[in-house]
């Protein structure tokens, strides 16, 4: 029996096998998850990421600058430094040893080798004075606010007030002073060792190392962003317009891409002699888009021609509407590739700025601060500062260095139909 001359009912309610072709990002997340490499960079950076908004937010990290340890205090598994655990002479109390007892007592002669250049001066100016009329009997000098001093002395004496009339505002400098030695204590208390160590400041790196990653991280991920807007939107006028708009947008891309990017973006930031996070943003973005330019302008050139923007334009769908909404599509998984890697070489540049002086301003941490204050902490054996900065960037760079090239992989339309159905 065929299906002619079934009944028409049957005919009606008998299934009709079909099946929906996956689409473009669907299929990507599939091979991206049969990645193993893959999906554990992806958690790191995510892990990353969500470190960077809780430091913003202020959840972690947020008393950065509190100096909780002594100076350059060494990572707990090392062990508190001996040396650095003495007590220095500027701070000791008064009363111990090398403190107040060692010091001269007001008025005390002793003999010195020193010898006084005006010393034959201030005699004669001694003998002098001794001369004079005014001189009270076995006084050597005159005092010229003896009468004025003695009038001050005899009101005050008969205030019932001190006779010195620095007395009481001495009182008040000394109780002051003694507000510290109540404080001292809390001075004191500073660790002598921290997890992973402290700066010279005694701030406790890794607190250090969490506050730097949300600038490195937010720069890179801020100026990517820029970039790859700049290059996408140049990129596509000048693929799918062509004629002298691409003439024009190819000229600026030869003279940004003809100077090393380096030395382009030193030579930006020097010229703008201003420091801040937005600062950087900019110098790395409206410098970093010809990579971008490059591809989109490509992929345009290749897809304005096809059927499908063909078709949209007998439709009378607008220029933009065909830039945009029909032929972007299709190319999105090259800017979605360009901002990843974007991200990665915005961090590293960003650390270059920094250690070079050119970054953050000094009121701001970053890893690229880190290192430059590191560098001379080497010098001194002091190395944990250099490893916690150097350690957590390279981590973040090789992990979104390998999602990069998993998803660059992963979005490979000629991988369409060999993995991932």
């Amino acid at each position: 029996m065929n299906d002619a001359t079934l009944h028409p009912a049957a005919l009606a309610h008998r299934a009709i096998a079909h099946t929906v072709s996956p689409g473009l990002w669907t299929l990507a997340w599939r091979r991206l998850v049969q990645d193993r490499v893959a999906m554990v960079s992806l958690v790191i950076v995510a892990l990353f990421i969500a470190l960077m908004v809780a430091s913003g937010l202020g959840l972690v990290a947020r008393d950065w600058a509190r100096e909780i340890g002594v100076n350059y205090a060494p990572p707990s598994f090392v062990g508190a430094d001996e040396s650095a655990a003495t007590t220095p002479p500027s701070v000791t109390p008064q009363g111990a040893a090398g403190g107040a007892s060692d010091a001269p007592t007001p008025g005390a002669s002793f003999d010195s080798a020193v010898v006084d250049p005006i010393g034959d001066v201030i005699a004669e100016l001694k003998g002098q004075k001794a001369g004079a009329p005014a001189a009270e009997p076995g006084s050597t000098f005159v005092d010229p606010l003896a009468e004025e001093m003695k009038e001050i002395e005899a009101q005050k004496a008969g205030a019932g007030k001190s006779v010195d009339p620095l007395a009481d505002e001495m009182k008040q400098i000394q109780g002051g002073k003694g507000a510290p030695a109540a404080a001292q204590p809390a001075a004191e208390a500073r660790r002598a060792t921290l997890p992973f160590g402290a700066d010279k400041w005694g701030r406790d790196v890794i607190a250090k190392t969490i506050k730097g990653s949300e600038t490195s991280i937010f720069v890179g991920l801020a100026a990517a962003l820029v970039a790859t807007i700049i290059g996408t939107v140049l990129g596509a006028f000048a693929g799918y317009h062509g004629g002298w708009v691409d003439d024009t947008l190819n000229w600026f891309y030869s003279v940004f891409s003809s100077i090393p990017y380096l030395l382009l973006i030193l030579a930006v930031a020097a010229v703008l002699q201003h420091k801040g996070t937005l600062t950087i943003v900019l110098i790395l973005g409206l410098t970093g888009w010809t990579g971008v330019f490059r591809l989109i302008r490509a992929e345009y050139l290749k897809h304005k021609g096809r059927e499908y923007v063909q078709a949209a334009d007998a439709i009378g769908a607008s220029n933009a509407r065909r830039m945009f909404r029909h032929i972007f599509p299709n190319v999105s998984h090259v800017v979605l590739v360009q901002l990843s890697i974007l991200v990665v070489a915005f961090i590293k540049s960003e650390v270059i700025l920094s250690f070079l002086g050119f970054g953050v301003p000094v009121d701001v941490v970053s890893w690229g601060s880190m290192l430059n204050e590191a560098q001379n902490e080497l010098l001194l054996g002091k190395w944990w500062q250099l490893v916690a900065a150097g350690g957590t960037m390279a981590l973040l760079v090789t992990a979104f260095s390998l999602f990069t090239d998993a998803l660059r992989d992963a979005l490979d339309p000629k991988l369409k139909g060999t993995r991932g159905h």
